[in-house]
């Protein structure tokens, strides 16, 4: 969630902090801060609002190391006194973190029985006042003693006014080390870095890293380590927006080539061939989704992909929901989902799973976050970096993954497995004619953008791509939008159907196609206007509708690709129309690292 960079090198360290605060505004943030060490000094500057006003305020400092942050609210209110980095007593010592400290008060109460004043409410600052209190002119070693006292997850760097170094620390919150030529950086996000370097380390659980202008060095419970340096896939011109008004838009657009990107090396462009290595050494009895958020919806299409074609148990859980539910999961495997390889709550979830004996997956689009370490197997989305807080093409590449993972545990016949390889195969170009509809779905979006509620309903399939249209409503557009199954909607949300609550029905040619037809006659009935996502040569469905935006025909398996596309695009252009902040929606961040 928040963003975390420290600097340390030859250059002057203040516009590498802010420049690299900017790549990671897409976290989500209320305010920020820099603190840069100057002549046996620390400068910090910090305040509540965008980096870009923030950098016009502050002064011009001299100082090649520093450390900066922006900060999404967990303890304490958006304030200039609670953001970060924050100082110990004397002001010698600065720290930035991610995370939360689930003891701070009683630390906080401690340390201000020992003397120390504290000039926020958040619980950082006990670290900054732990740090200082046991520093003996090593910065390490003061670091090392200070996290000793504290329970939570964290994510620290500091910084002191006359050590020649960084120190960094993680703990169940994502930290990365970045390696230049005479320079090193340390940040939450690869994003961060990328206009410096592309080499990184992943640093893990316990790590306690030293970083100065000319190399580092990595201990774990006192012991020296040694860290794999990786090569980053992504280029800076990826998370640049390209000419695109969002980067929201551009990563829609980007969706054909994300999802060629993942099926490489699984579909064959000559014979029809899927592969997807997987290990079978544990029997795979029942399997368990666990996912947030859009991930979530994912697993949800996952789930009735996986249960039609491999006639096992599949059960779907809201990550957060599952650490809290006593389950059994006698020879289940468990599979977790995560864009960044970091939410909090389905790393937890999958710790659990795995203490239970299950055999653990991982769907992720970042190489080297924390659910690679975590999980048995991994399965890698190759979409590139995704800026934009609203999920777009991480979600289709989910699917992606899914799909395989379900036609490699599937028994298909020839004709069977040979016309889901050809369905692979065409999604790019139908996702292309989706976008290609562009112009039409916008006038449906900016039509949509009058109105301050709205429901989705779907059937089978196609509800939980109901409720990923609504998310993605909601989420950039500030509409209240709800999603129900086709059938559950009269059994309560009638009583809120009026003339002035539009219904988006999310059509497929299914065996739930029918059924559907009755529901949205039924809402027809109550007056509200009803557009409908339905495939091209669907006559019948414009005699129920006031509107339909037509996607290309598919097979119904496949048909939440062009489906979410059609909703993705008609959100944007909705959002677009209330002049909403699409690509930093209020409250949101992009990467939930904290329970």
């Amino acid at each position: 969630m928040c963003g975390i960079v420290g600097y340390i090198g030859y250059r002057e360290a203040q516009p590498i902090l802010l420049e690299s605060l900017k790549r990671m505004e897409y976290r989500g943030y209320d305010s920020c801060g820099i603190a840069i060490s100057t002549d046996s000094c620390i400068t910090l500057y910090k305040d509540v609002g965008r980096v870009v006003d923030f950098e016009k305020t502050i002064p011009k400092t001299q100082g090649t190391i520093g450390i900066g942050h922006t900060r999404w609210a967990t303890h304490g209110g958006v304030t200039a006194d609670n953001a970060h980095p924050h100082t110990d007593c004397n002001g010698k010592i600065a720290v930035v973190h991610n995370g939360v400290i689930e003891n701070f008060q009683k630390l906080r109460e401690q340390l201000t029985n020992e003397g120390h004043q504290f000039s926020s409410d958040t619980d950082t600052e006990v670290i900054a006042h732990l740090i200082g209190k046991h520093y003996k002119g090593n910065l390490k070693n003061a670091v090392v003693e200070a996290l000793k006292g504290i329970q939570g997850t964290y994510a620290v760097v500091a910084v002191s006014e006359v050590d020649k170094e960084l120190v960094a620390a993680r703990h169940e919150s994502p930290l990365i080390l970045g390696i230049g030529d005479r320079e090193n950086f340390v940040a939450s996000d690869v994003a961060a870095i990328l206009d410096y370097t592309d080499r990184v380390i992943y640093i893990e659980d316990g790590d306690i890293c030293v970083i100065t202008e000319n190399g580092f060095d990595i201990t774990n419970e006192g012991a020296q380590v040694q860290r794999e340096a990786q090569i980053v896939p992504w280029t800076v011109d990826e998370a640049q927006k390209a000419g695109y008004e969002h980067f929201m838009l551009k990563e829609i657009h980007e969706q054909p080539r994300a999802i060629e990107n993942t099926l490489k090396g699984h579909i064959s462009s000559i014979e029809p061939m899927i592969k997807m290595e997987l290990d079978r050494a544990a029997p795979l009895e029942d399997l368990l989704l666990l996912a947030c958020g859009t991930s979530y919806h994912a697993a949800l299409i996952g789930e009735y992909v996986i249960g039609k074609l491999c006639r096992i148990p599949v059960r779907t859980k809201i990550s957060s929901e599952f650490r809290h539910i006593d389950m059994v999961l006698d020879k289940a495997w468990a599979l977790g989902i995560s864009q960044s390889g970091e939410t909090a709550d389905t790393l937890a979830a999958l710790k659990k799973a795995r203490a239970t004996g299950c055999s653990t997956l991982g769907i992720t689009n970042v190489r080297g976050s924390t659910i690679t370490r975590l999980a048995d197997q991994v399965f890698y989305t190759e979409s590139g970096p995704e800026i934009g807080v609203a999920a777009t093409k991480t979600f289709l590449t989910q699917l992606v993954s899914l799909y395989l993972f379900a036609v490699s545990l599937a028994s298909l016949d020839q004709r069977s497995f040979e016309s889901f390889a050809e369905e692979f195969r065409l999604l790019p170009a139908k996702i292309q004619q989706v976008l290609d509809n562009e112009e039409e779905i916008a006038s449906r979006g900016k039509g949509l953008a009058e109105y301050d509620n709205a429901f989705f309903i779907g059937r089978g399939i196609s509800y939980p791509v109901a409720m990923e249209g609504a998310l993605k409503l909601k989420e950039i557009s500030y509409i209240h939008a709800e999603a129900y199954p086709g059938g559950e909607i009269k059994h309560g949300p009638f009583a809120l159907l009026r003339a002035n609550t539009p219904v988006i029905a999310v059509t497929t040619r299914d065996d739930a196609y029918e059924s559907m037809l009755i529901s949205i006659k039924e809402i027809k009935a109550r007056g509200p206007q009803v557009i409908a996502i339905a495939e091209k040569g669907d006559d019948v469905i414009d005699q129920y509708v006031d509107a339909v935006i037509r996607v290309p025909k598919t097979n119904p398996l496949f048909s939440p690709f062009v489906n979410t596309v059609a909703l993705q695009l008609l959100a944007y252009y909705a959002a677009k129309e209330r002049g909403c902040s699409i690509d930093l929606p209020a409250n949101l961040a992009k990467s939930v690292t904290v329970p």
